[in-house]
């Protein structure tokens, strides 16, 4: 949530010339409705479904940089089904970081509360240990989204 995940997987796919999949955006266009209206009218759970079957029709197809939702991480299938079909990355950033990134967005769903610093805090925290399990941890503090995606590129190459 406000790594820069779109961003830098947009730049990467065009230095290893694949295609971009944002999972957010063809979740959408499949649903008809923005995601933020998924989780109003039909829940997180409905949502986390449909999120793990579009990971599993897209882990299909290859040459492609694959942007996941934040949260994609909290089911174990996706885990098995993303290092089945590829390698992880996680962009590590600060809790400040990701939050001033991502505070003025009406459209993070999990974070429409009274207190979102501390709930982003909370799925920041929740989360961790979970995108430590990437491949590849990037710090990104202070990169450009060119200098992560290069940073991948050499990581992948290494």
């Amino acid at each position: 949530m406000g790594a820069g995940k779109t961003t830098v997987g947009r730049i990467l796919s065009r230095k290893i010339d694949a295609v971009l999949v944002d999972m957010d955006l063809e979740i959408e266009k499949q649903q008809g409705v923005a995601i933020s209206q998924i989780f109003e009218e039909q829940g997180e759970p409905y949502f986390r479904a449909i999120e793990t079957e579009m990971l599993r029709d897209i882990s299909q197809n290859s040459d492609q940089v694959v942007s996941t939702g934040g949260g994609i991480v909290i089911k174990d299938e996706n885990w098995g089904i993303m290092k089945e079909s590829g390698v992880t990355v996680y962009l590590k950033a600060s809790i400040e970081t990701l939050f001033n990134r991502v505070k003025h967005k009406t459209t993070r769903p999990l974070l429409n509360v009274d207190d979102p610093y501390t709930k982003a805090k909370e799925l920041f925290e929740s989360r961790r240990e979970l995108y430590e399990k990437s491949d590849i941890i990037l710090d990104r503090e202070g990169l450009e989204p060119d200098e992560v995606a290069e940073a991948i590129v050499k990581e992948i190459e290494a």
